[in-house]
């Protein structure tokens, strides 16, 4: 109770800090909780966090957060959230097109990716690691060294490969689906991505592996639209995202979905 009343008056606050402003711009919170539910891009080919399940819904470690994060906004538990489902090469547009309202779709920060979006508090630690198939001789990322390797396009993972293997040769796919389904084909020796969603696809099949090793720090974050029209709504989800975490629903959360 004493939480809803904590929430309550901090949506309250935002809302009224809106009210004075000389432009009439209306804050992505405002529309958010006139429209009656937050739009959310996630992601539909990265299982554990947004996949899509035999039934048609979406389901994930992302959509089950986004679900979280809009029932706390809007204070119901029906018909708060709409998720629609984003790659890596079309995320950034959907947002910034307005088609969604925020993103929780294993979006990394970035310095590139903050001059265009603005982001939460991160939710999650993330790295870049190395998926092949099962008997494989290598043990490192660079006895990989010269053979070719497969990026997922839109990913964080072409820089890395290119500093730590650069005389790799660099196959790109959509989406991690096709990836995987190309290593299996023998059309690379390995993937390249992060490692809680590669680490997804060895739950449901053993023939692949993921080598030890993580080759970068990828703190997930929720995405916004760059500038003051989601200060507020930005705000509310860092209040929100403390919250979760001290609270410890958001380790519980991880523990669902075997990423922690």
């Amino acid at each position: 109770m004493l939480k809803k009343i904590i929430c309550t008056c901090l949506m309250f606050s935002l809302i009224l800090c809106g009210c004075g402003r000389k432009d009439k711009q209306e804050s992505n919170l405002e529309t958010v909780l006139k429209r009656g539910k937050l739009i959310v891009g996630v992601r539909a080919d990265a299982k554990p966090f947004g996949f899509i399940g035999k039934d048609g819904y979406n389901y994930g470690f992302d959509v089950d957060l986004g679900s979280h994060l809009a029932k706390s906004i809007l204070n119901k538990y029906e018909n708060a959230v709409e998720f629609v489902p984003v790659t890596a090469q079309n995320r950034i547009a959907y947002l910034n097109s307005g088609k969604v309202d925020c993103l929780i779709a294993t979006m990394s920060i970035t310095k590139n990716r903050a001059k265009l979006m603005d982001f939460s508090i991160p939710y999650y630690q993330a790295g870049q690691a190395v998926l092949v198939n099962k008997g494989n001789p290598a043990t490192t990322l660079k006895e990989l060294n010269k053979q070719r390797v497969i990026i997922v396009f839109g990913a964080t993972s072409e820089a890395n490969v290119r500093h730590a293997i650069p005389d790799s040769p660099i196959i790109g796919y959509k989406d991690y689906d096709d990836a995987i389904r190309a290593l299996k084909a023998g059309k690379a020796t390995a993937i390249i991505g992060d490692d809680s969603v590669l680490l997804g696809y060895t739950y449901t099949d053993k023939s692949i592996e993921l080598l030890p090793g993580r080759y970068s720090e990828e703190p997930y974050a929720i995405a916004f639209r760059k500038g003051k029209e989601s200060e507020r709504l930005r705000e509310y989800t860092n209040f929100f995202l403390e919250e979760y975490a001290r609270t410890g629903k958001l380790s519980k959360l991880q523990e669902k979905w075997g990423i922690k």
